[in-house]
């Protein structure tokens, strides 16, 4: 998977952005290092990277407004990597689009893992049909009896992986562990906040009832 993938590292802390470099050249990624946010959204634009590392300590923009702008134009992944490890930083940036989070100090080898797992989301499948919806899942597109819905990254990778298999009950420690990459806290709601949000998409649509929400346990695709 890693083979001509490539990732493009935003942090301003030169000791992590060589370190970082080095390893995932090492695993055998192509690596493009940006010091500063608005090299980094330049390189977005003329790069157009396979995934993106973004570090939320730069000098001159906040990662939540780097994550707004990449989504204007883009759905390459983002992977947040910041000293901060509060819940209430982790829903910002996931609503600002970001699509995973790992806290400093981090171990490489977690690093690559995530990196994997936003990857694999990318190249899975191509189309799917579960009854009015169709997922074109290369180019990232959802459409309802032939109308496009637009979705968040995250938004899109959890309908995804909802729809692996319809009728199956998804738990929710499934649902972080696979699309999130790590289990979240007890208290988060993050799984919930996204879950509304598709629901509220298709129903804007004309697509009511296709997410059913099992008490206690998780949540399916209905068959």
């Amino acid at each position: 998977m890693s083979q001509s993938k490539h990732i493009l590292i935003v942090e301003d802390d030169l000791d992590i952005s060589r370190l970082l470099t080095l390893e995932l050249e090492e695993a055998g990624f192509r690596v493009t290092a940006c010091e500063t946010g608005m090299r980094g959204l330049a390189a977005v634009r003329e790069l157009n990277p396979d995934l993106i590392v973004l570090d939320l300590g730069l000098p001159d923009l906040s990662g939540a407004e780097i994550a707004r702008r990449v989504r204007k134009t883009s759905s390459t992944p983002i992977i947040i990597l910041t000293a901060a490890d509060d819940v209430a930083t982790k829903v910002e940036m996931l609503n600002a689009g970001a699509d995973d989070y790992l806290a400093k100090p981090f171990h490489t080898e977690e690093l690559l893992a995530r990196i994997r797992v936003q990857l694999r989301h990318q190249n899975a499948g191509s189309a799917q049909t579960v009854g009015d919806m169709v997922i074109d899942i290369n180019r990232r597109q959802l459409y309802w009896d032939k109308q496009e819905i637009r979705l968040s990254p995250r938004e899109f990778d959890l309908l995804v992986y909802l729809c692996g298999s319809p009728g199956r009950v998804y738990t929710r420690q499934e649902i972080e562990q696979n699309v999130w990459g790590e289990e979240l806290p007890p208290s988060s709601n993050v799984v919930d906040v996204h879950i509304a949000n598709i629901r509220a998409k298709l129903r804007d649509a004309g697509g009511y009832g296709l997410i059913r929400t099992v008490r206690g346990i998780g949540y399916a695709i209905k068959s």
